[in-house]
C-alpha cells in the first residue's frame, strides 16, 4: 500500500460506487490496479483479454481528486465500450466527461520519479573502440557495441560517491572494490566507481552485453 492513497481494495469499491451512482451500472467487471512503472500517464485502461483499469501511483500519490478524476475518466471509456460505442474522445466521450464535471480528456500530469527507484547502475563497455554507455537496468545477455559491433563487458556500480567536477579530471581511483560474480551464469566484473572514468579492463567479459493500452 502507497501512503496517500486507497489500497487496491478501496479502489474496487470506488468503481463498484461509480458505476452505479454515474453509469447506471453498465460497466461490466473491471480489475483495478496500479501500475508503478507509467512514466507520463496518469491511467490506462486495457478491455481484453482481462479488463483492467491501471492509475499511477507516483503521480496521483496525495491527489484524491486527480485519482476520481482519472478514474472516472478511464470508466467513461469502459462505459462507452459496454455500450458498443466507440470509446476514443468523441463527442459523445466529452458530453459524458462535462456531465460529470471532468474538465479535460487529458489526464497527463507530467512525469514523475519513482516511488522506489533502485540505486543500482551498469556500465556497458566496448573495449576496441571505449565506448561506454550507462544503464539503470541489469544488462541482458548477447548485445553488442553499437559502434564496432563487438561485444560488451558488463560492470555493476557497486557505489556511487559525488566529486568535484573540477578536480575529478585529476583524480584517480584508489583501491577499488573488485567483486566477481555471475549473471545468469556467465561471469560479470563488479566494480566500486566514485564518478572518475575508468579505462582498466578488470577481467573477464560476458557473452554480450549492450543494448500498452486503451
Amino acid at each position: 500500500m502507497v501512503p496517500g492513497l486507497p489500497d487496491v481494495a478501496e479502489l474496487q469499491l470506488l468503481f463498484a460506487q461509480y458505476n452505479f451512482l454515474y453509469f447506471n451500472g453498465e460497466i461490466p467487471t473491471y480489475r483495478i490496479a496500479y501500475n508503478a512503472r507509467f512514466s507520463n500517464c496518469a491511467g490506462r485502461i486495457t478491455y481484453k483479454p482481462k479488463p483492467v483499469i491501471e492509475l499511477s501511483p507516483k503521480h496521483l500519490k496525495g491527489q484524491l481528486q486527480e485519482l476520481r478524476d482519472t478514474l472516472l475518466h478511464e470508466m467513461i471509456h469502459a462505459w462507452l465500450h459496454a455500450r458498443g460505442e466507440n470509446p476514443g474522445h468523441t463527442a459523445r466521450f466529452k458530453a459524458k466527461m462535462k456531465e460529470l464535471g471532468l474538465h479535460s480528456i487529458y489526464h497527463d500530469l507530467g512525469r514523475a520519479a519513482p516511488l522506489n527507484e533502485s540505486t543500482k547502475r551498469y556500465i556497458l563497455r566496448c573495449e576496441k573502440c571505449t565506448m561506454e554507455v550507462l544503464r539503470k537496468r541489469k544488462p541482458s545477455e548477447n548485445l553488442v557495441c553499437a559502434r564496432c559491433r563487438k561485444p560488451l563487458t558488463a560492470f555493476e556500480v557497486m557505489e556511487m560517491r559525488p566529486v568535484e567536477v573540477g578536480r575529478a579530471a585529476s583524480r584517480r581511483l584508489r583501491n577499488p572494490r573488485v567483486v566477481p560474480s555471475e549473471v545468469e551464469g556467465r561471469p560479470l566484473i563488479l566494480i566500486v566507481a566514485t564518478g572518475v572514468r575508468t579505462s582498466t579492463a578488470l577481467g573477464a567479459k560476458t557473452e554480450g552485453c549492450s543494448t500498452s493500452s486503451q
